[in-house]
């Protein structure tokens, strides 16, 4: 199973830092947010991705070349203006997933590149029916009220208690695209018309996580990994 990084926003929540350097080379703990997730991937079995890129990705691909360095290899969707987070999968979706196959050949990760998380990514299966599989957490004090709701048989809804925070991972099946043209469009909407259709599972990622939204949440994180830990 092939992952993708989703790694062409411009950051603009994060200037003055994003205007010479794409948000996914910004550094904390000694090393890319990035590279971050690409260990995590490798770790978890992951060794083929596919990263994304628009705003000053020419830095990204000459950072990270094709993945060897990491033990992992790397194809890049070259993105000529930031295409939205659906938008980005369809363009690569060739790169992803191939069509009509049996098994769990349609499936593949994604992770949004602007997010820090200890969740086990090797414990990422595809459901036994559906089309999409989220890694939801609690909800941060930025975003109190959360996105989703988990049921106890682990399907996703949108309306329901205990709110959930979409952590930015998942699994998808290619066929939750089916039917769509290129172009720039969001996930959330094709998400919520899966969930309608009962297609969506999820799992609560009760650890650590973070969005690293702004310049302040990526000092946090900084110091969360650079100080010694506790005994």
């Amino acid at each position: 199973m092939k992952a993708m990084i989703l790694a062409a926003g411009k950051g603009e929540r994060m200037r003055p830092l994003t205007l010479t350097t794409p948000k996914p080379l910004l550094e904390a703990g000694g090393a890319p947010l990035i590279v971050h997730h690409i260990r995590k991937l490798r770790a978890a079995g992951f060794s083929e991705l596919v990263i994304n890129h628009a705003w000053l990705g020419e830095q990204i691909e000459q950072a990270l070349g094709n993945g060897e360095a990491y033990d992992v290899t790397i194809d890049y969707s070259r993105e000529g203006k930031p295409l939205e987070t659906a938008g980005g999968i369809i363009q690569a979706l060739p790169l992803l997933a191939e069509k009509n196959l049996g098994g769990n050949s349609g499936w593949f990760a994604v992770i949004n590149g602007d997010i820090w998380h200890d969740f086990d990514l090797a414990t990422l299966e595809p459901p036994a029916s559906g089309k999409a599989r989220l890694v939801l957490t609690d909800n941060p004090a930025h975003h109190p009220h959360g996105d989703f709701a988990l049921n106890a048989d682990g399907r996703v809804t949108s309306d329901g208690e205990p709110r959930l925070t979409y952590t930015g991972i998942s699994l998808l099946h290619r066929s939750l695209f089916d039917g769509l043209t290129p172009g720039a469009r969001k996930l959330a909407p094709i998400l919520r018309e899966a969930i309608a259709r009962g297609e969506v599972t999820g799992l609560h990622h009760r650890g650590q996580w973070m969005d690293i939204g702004t310049p302040e949440r990526l000092a946090a994180l900084n110091q969360r990994l650079t100080q010694p830990q506790q005994p």
